[in-house]
């Protein structure tokens, strides 16, 4: 097994490893904001690294085996990694404040600074 192989191998199996995690997490937690946790973890670390094993494919096949389709598909995954980590963190921060605004509270004892501020303003009016 070459060098490549056994790179492409690591990091899908990083990314599996991830992605099997966050199931599990997504299957065990209590409530909308640990699951909301362990997903964004999933989306995060486990697509992108796999989507690291195909470009870092794509790119040895374009450099070795000179495929101008290697080239395209290794710039569009790595397109949609930086997409992926700007708009994850977005969207589950979105996820987590509109719960909380529907008013699900965490099942387990947390310090809820959000809170704290509502009723400091609800004081001083």
């Amino acid at each position: 097994m070459d060098g490549i192989t056994l790179t492409v191998y690591i990091l899908l199996a990083v990314g599996l490893f991830f992605n099997f995690v966050g199931i599990v997490g997504l299957l065990r937690f209590p409530d909308v904001y640990t699951r909301l946790h362990a997903e964004t973890k999933t989306t995060t670390f486990g697509t992108i690294f796999t989507s690291t094993a195909i470009a870092f494919y794509s790119f040895c096949q374009y450099f070795y085996l000179d495929d101008s389709a290697g080239l395209s598909l290794g710039i569009h995954v790595l397109l949609a990694i930086v997409v992926l980590a700007f708009t994850n963190a977005t969207g589950s921060h979105a996820i987590a404040q509109a719960a909380y605004n529907r008013g699900q509270k965490p099942v387990q004892a947390v310090v809820d600074r959000l809170n704290a501020l509502d009723l400091r303003e609800d004081q001083e009016e």
